[in-house]
């Protein structure tokens, strides 16, 4: 098929609109978190097998660094998910599934998942 529509084959130049970027970080999340899941049972293993591996633990989110980024960024990744999941599923039921409904939602999303995230960062560090 012979088709005379212009054809823009480069990415970078597509303006996403706000709701496709949350749908986009959903996604993204959803894969941070699968990958995340790894380093949360590895501490959950540690921390149960017995006091020393508590004591472990508990001291690597008190004191290291990299672990506290970790625990931000995988509750941070969370916080994100959940809230953009919530949008999903309101969608899923029909509510506010108009250009205009998807958008405030879009934006309702970025807002909560912000407030979320910054009080994960108050808790963390």
């Amino acid at each position: 098929m012979n088709s005379k529509r212009p054809v823009n084959l480069d990415l970078s130049t597509i303006q996403f609109p706000l709701p496709a970027l949350t749908s986009i970080a959903h996604r993204i999340t959803g894969v941070i978190l699968f990958i995340g899941l790894i380093f949360a049972f590895w501490a959950l293993d540690t921390s149960l097998s017995s006091p020393a591996g508590f004591a472990a633990v508990s001291d690597a989110l008190a004191h290291n660094f990299l672990a506290k980024l970790i625990a931000w960024g995988l509750l941070s990744a969370l916080a994100f998910h959940f809230a953009a999941g919530i949008k999903h599923l309101l969608m899923d039921m029909d509510i506010g599934v108009t250009l205009e409904g998807g958008v405030k939602k879009a934006q309702i999303t970025v807002v909560v998942s912000a407030v979320l995230i910054i009080l994960a960062g108050v808790w963390v560090w």
